[in-house]
């Protein structure tokens, strides 16, 4: 059944040079660096806050090592000092050996991305979701909202979609991938959550058999399907205000329906849970579920199709790239689509991660499509392979791509060509300017 729509004249409700559709943490650094380099820069999100994964679903780690020494800096390099400095964030002890470097207090990062924003001048409009693309003459001009007041219109010389769904970009007729090869089916969700009332000293107490055991009898719960599939079986480790990576549910985020029963399901796992280790776990008799995250973590949904696809052979080759805005260093790490908890990160196999020490370049033709010259995308959108995106989809790769995208914007606008036609050297040059590390560019991009 169809219904027609009649044409409708829709006021303006505000005109900019860079729209950015999504308050993620890729939305923030394109709309953040689009704005410092002189763009007159809105920014709409459905949600009330801005932080996406980081501020609502609680992912609240961040990677920023290859192992030996952090690098990913730029933009997240601040955000981070920033969080720091107010006590709303917790470096762990060493990067050695490891690519998680901080852990943040969700709530405060909410604040240090608005101030960014509101620093920088950006417009924000939180509580507003990104419609229909407005199309004319081979480009985009910007997006219709529907808000209390009505239908309206923002427009914009260039759109970046940091939506992490690529519903502008896919709407405005760029051809995207949805899931693996395969089946197509995307990568499981986790409903993240946080605990409180838990009884330390009983927890510290417990000798390295009887955590081993919980494990055992956690594990074979788990198999009689007594509790959920999970990621993990050692609750022994857990802390309050702690956000556990575990409960995992699989199916199709882009499916409103769908997500909506997911995320239901999602918290009920967390109880049972919860449930079961007050049960059988010393330490846990008065443990409550103080947080559970406002949206699931989703992991993949559309990849555009774009100038250039990033792929696992590029990963784990630590590929360098002529028009590279930044450096990836995360692991192929693929949560099972058919829900089961598992994930390659587990196998902590050198066959899924990029080289001690080493790095891959993430290029910007990952965000740029041969089908509209004036929108770009940044975050997990852009363009990969299910198993390239894997690695990419993190927080500290997805605000890479924002920055080097929103600089890139408005350098275009600044000289009046396409984002393409942007010279690649110049544009490496503003990102080492602004504290973006990048090394080891080949031939055709900006040597150190």
């Amino acid at each position: 059944m169809e219904i027609h729509v009649p044409e409708a004249r829709v006021p303006v409700l505000l005109d900019c040079d860079v729209l950015v559709c999504g308050g993620g943490t890729a939305g923030v650094a394109a709309a953040v660096s689009a704005a410092r380099h002189g763009a007159e820069v809105a920014l709409i999100e459905r949600w009330p806050r801005v932080g996406g994964m980081l501020t609502c679903a609680l992912v609240t780690i961040w990677h920023r090592s290859d192992r030996e020494k952090i690098v990913i800096n730029g933009l997240v390099e601040e955000a981070t000092q920033r969080a720091l400095a107010e006590g709303w964030g917790v470096a762990y002890p060493s990067v050695e050996g490891r690519h998680e470097t901080h852990n943040f207090d969700p709530e405060g990062m909410t604040l240090v991305l608005h101030r960014m924003l509101d620093e920088a001048g950006v417009r924000v409009l939180c509580y507003t979701v990104a419609g229909e693309p407005i199309l004319a003459g081979g480009r985009i001009r910007g997006a219709l909202v529907d808000t209390k007041r009505g239908r309206r219109a923002i427009t914009a010389r260039i759109v970046i979609d940091a939506t992490g769904d690529g519903d502008i970009a896919t709407k405005a007729g760029v051809p995207s991938e949805v899931g693996r090869e395969a089946d197509g089916r995307v990568q499981g969700m986790t409903m993240m959550y946080r605990l409180c009332g838990l009884d330390h000293a009983a927890l510290d107490a417990l000798t390295p058999e009887q955590r081993e055991a919980i494990g055992v009898q956690m594990r074979a719960a788990i198999e009689r399907g007594e509790l959920p599939p999970a990621k993990s079986a050692a609750p022994c480790g857990y802390r309050n205000r702690a956000t556990p990576n575990m409960c995992a549910v699989a199916g199709d985020p882009l499916d409103e329906e769908e997500l909506t029963r997911l995320t239901v399901l999602g918290r009920e796992r967390v109880f049972r849970f919860v449930r079961w280790w007050r049960e059988h776990v010393p330490g846990f008799d008065a443990a409550q579920v103080e947080q559970t995250g406002f949206s699931l973590g989703i992991r993949e949904s559309r990849r555009i199709t774009g100038r250039t696809t990033l792929t696992a052979e590029m990963v784990l080759g630590a590929t360098k790239q002529p028009d590279a805005i930044g450096h990836g260093i995360w692991m192929i790490d693929i949560h099972d689509p058919l829900g089961s908890g598992y994930t390659t990160w587990q196998d902590r196999s050198d066959s899924n991660m990029v080289p001690r020490g080493e790095s891959y370049h993430i290029p910007l033709g990952m965000c740029l499509n041969e089908a509209m010259p004036n929108l770009a995308v940044a975050g997990r959108c852009a363009s990969s392979t299910h198993e390239g995106h894997s690695s990419v989809r993190v927080q500290t790769h997805c605000m890479v791509m924002g920055q080097g995208v929103g600089t890139c914007a408005a350098m275009a606008l600044a000289s009046g060509s396409e984002m393409a036609d942007v010279p690649v050297h110049d544009l490496q040059q503003r990102l080492r300017a602004d504290g973006v590390y990048l090394e080891d560019v080949p031939a055709g991009g900006c040597e150190r």
